[in-house]
């Protein structure tokens, strides 16, 4: 966890280093992936968004999902949805190719395309964290950043293709 929040991800927010509630978030995260040792499956988005891991900590998820406040956001709704729907949540370990908000300049409230850089940044934590598992990334952005094939991201109408290549991707993966 302190690797993770004593990096720079370019312009990207930190928000495992920086902000009110950034040691809540660096527990939560900490909490989260050990819960998920054993997990086979690592899926990863391209970046956190401004409702969801920047505020919970983890990918994938918003406050609301954690504790009934603060602001839900629609991908982490409809991964998480689907997870559970499949009951696969313990399968699998989420995470972000940048593992930092980008956001446009002065707007925090934002959301915005990784740089390359940021990108290049956030590599080593995939790899870390993809030992011995299975990585299908979410997103054309993920995919190309980690150059391998991924699935529909959920938003802007791809919930049902999301959900689609998801269970694909458990009915291959060794249970």
């Amino acid at each position: 966890m302190n690797e993770l929040a004593a990096v720079t991800f370019g312009d990207a927010f930190n928000f495992y280093r920086h902000g009110r509630g950034a040691t809540l978030r660096r527990r939560r995260l900490l909490d989260y992936l050990r819960s998920r040792l054993t997990a086979e499956i690592l899926l990863v988005g391209e970046a956190p968004g401004f409702r969801g891991a920047r505020v919970s900590g983890i990918p994938f998820t918003s406050e609301r999902q954690l504790t009934g406040r603060g602001p839900a956001e629609a991908t982490a709704t409809i991964v998480q949805r689907a997870l559970a729907d499949m009951d696969a949540g313990h399968r699998v370990m989420l995470w972000n190719a940048l593992p930092a908000h980008p956001h446009r300049p002065g707007l925090p409230s934002s959301n915005r395309s990784p740089t390359r850089a940021e990108l290049t940044a956030g590599r080593p934590f995939v790899e870390a964290l993809s030992v011995g598992r299975m990585v299908i990334p979410v997103g054309r952005v993920a995919g190309e950043a980690l150059g391998a094939p991924w699935l529909r991201h959920p938003s802007h109408g791809g919930a049902t293709a999301f959900r689609r290549g998801l269970a694909e991707v458990l009915g291959r993966a060794v249970a």
